[in-house]
């Protein structure tokens, strides 16, 4: 533990040329960064090798538990070769063809061979981020569409794509995404990030990659497609985190539909004790300026509030000018919200009808009486991290402490709002253990005499069930 004062909502920050040395990666941890991000759309399997070496260097150095979370490409549909750069004029037509040839502004080459037989008349194609609108009105044969632009504007080589309104059958893994996953696995990555998710199932097949492959990663849904929003309540089900990605998201569906979305999805994450992360965008503009625009600190400060568990830095700290400037603000930013009520307990009281209903009633009950004492720490000793994850979606005021004998939980678990973690691995006794874990927290004046303590353990410790018991200790 090498921070004794520290926010309760995570700050996830991408790692790129700005950002890769030992010394920038110091500071950005320092800072108040909890994950780092190693985004494999970009960068040589040894550059990302190389950080990961550097991030456990630094979290042995200075006593850090920061997570390694690798971001998976997914497939990413692009157009082609483009001459320099084309201009579509609105009004005019344009043919889209999957042959892969030289794009003009006649006819426009892109990398999805399927396009002309998955798509209908009338569905969009939405080109570099949005900005360009096409619509389809004919379709001529097995690779060749015409199209009508609706919005228009310029088109350089390999600008992205979006099919809103088409059911694509592309898998979310791609043979690149697995060639990547099988590569983050021997880095023994804390979180496996899978872009484009549009059902449960893409992420189920992702978890049985990684259990197959006797890895332990934790897997995070990207939700950036309608059909993810749609089957969003199961997909929280399956996966053990989310990304609320607004970037691909604002293109697939009308931009004033993210905020909402963000909200129900935030909403449903702590229902069901799943962290969420709230990015793209969030710092913007310090990808050139040194400070933030007022609607940038609007938005982080309403992704606190709502309760998301992390925030996300995406080309703010991989290319930007200020990667520590922009975490320092954005940590500023977290800190003085969380003195604000409205963060605080959130979350549904447990169901009878649950199966881990009495360990959850535990963790809720807790929680609870955390706020009636005013006490300073709620602590929970874990084997699997489940405690960690429960509490902390029921939002308490005071600090969350886990405490567990497994070093690389500590890792994942940085990723939880409000978590912070120990290494633990006595357990001679209830008793030795509850004041072990006391002693611990006052050596680091997390507590001080005359503070309240709820602890929550599983009775007899050695067995490491679930969730059983809660003490009440007044520091001496």
């Amino acid at each position: 533990m090498y921070k004794e004062n520290f926010n309760k909502t995570k700050i996830v920050a991408t790692i790129g040329p700005a950002t890769s040395s030992k010394e920038q990666l110091t500071k950005l941890i320092k800072a108040g960064v909890d994950v780092c991000r190693l985004n494999f759309s970009h960068g040589a399997h040894e550059i990302h090798a190389d950080i990961a070496s550097k991030i456990r260097e630094i979290n042995a150095e200075i006593g850090s538990h920061t997570a390694i979370l690798q971001d998976l490409q997914g497939p990413k549909l692009r157009i082609g070769k483009v001459d320099g750069v084309i201009n579509l004029t609105d009004g005019k037509k344009i043919r889209v063809t999957t042959q892969q040839k030289i794009s003009t502004i006649d006819e426009l080459s892109v990398s999805y061979p399927t396009l002309a037989q998955e798509a209908n008349v009338g569905d969009r194609i939405l080109l570099n981020d949005g900005k360009v609108e096409l619509q389809i009105s004919e379709i001529i044969d097995n690779q060749t569409l015409n199209t009508d632009i609706i919005v228009g504007g310029p088109l350089t080589s390999n600008k992205g794509f979006n099919l809103p309104n088409t059911n694509i059958s592309a898998p979310c893994l791609t043979e690149k995404d697995l060639k990547d996953l099988d590569f983050g696995l021997d880095l023994d990555v804390d979180w496996v990030a899978l872009s484009f998710v549009r059902r449960p199932e893409d992420v189920i097949e992702l978890k049985n990659i990684i259990s197959q492959k006797g890895k332990r990663a934790k897997v995070i849904a990207k939700i950036e497609k309608p059909e993810a929003v749609e089957n969003i309540e199961e997909i929280v089900k399956v996966t053990d985190a989310i990304m609320v990605a607004r970037g691909d998201l604002g293109v697939e569906v009308p931009l004033q539909q993210v905020p909402l979305i963000q909200k129900k999805i935030v909403e449903i994450c702590i229902k069901n004790a799943k962290p969420v992360i709230i990015a793209t965008q969030m710092m913007e503009s310090m990808i050139e300026d040194s400070m933030p625009t007022r609607a940038e600190i609007t938005d982080v400060a309403n992704a606190v509030i709502d309760g998301a568990d992390a925030v996300m830095l995406s080309a703010e700290t991989s290319v930007g000018k200020y990667p520590i400037r922009v975490v320092e603000i954005m940590n500023d930013i977290i800190s003085d919200i969380e003195k604000d009520s409205r963060v605080y307990y959130k979350g549904e009281k447990p169901r009878s009808t649950s199966p881990s209903f009495p360990s959850d009633e535990v963790c809720f009950t807790a929680v609870r009486m955390s706020d009636h004492l005013q006490a300073k720490a709620v602590v929970a000793m874990t084997k699997s991290g489940y405690t960690g994850f429960k509490v902390a979606s029921y939002r308490p005021e005071a600090n969350v402490f886990i405490f567990t004998n497994d070093p690389l939980l500590l890792n994942t678990l940085s990723l939880v709002w409000g978590v912070r973690g120990f290494h633990y691995d006595k357990y001679i006794s209830t008793d030795q253990t509850f004041e072990d874990v006391v002693n611990i927290l006052k050596s680091h004046d997390f507590v001080a005499p005359g503070d309240y303590v709820i602890n929550c353990a599983s009775m007899p410790l050695k067995k490491k069930q679930r969730t059983n018991t809660i003490k009440v200790t007044l520091v001496d």
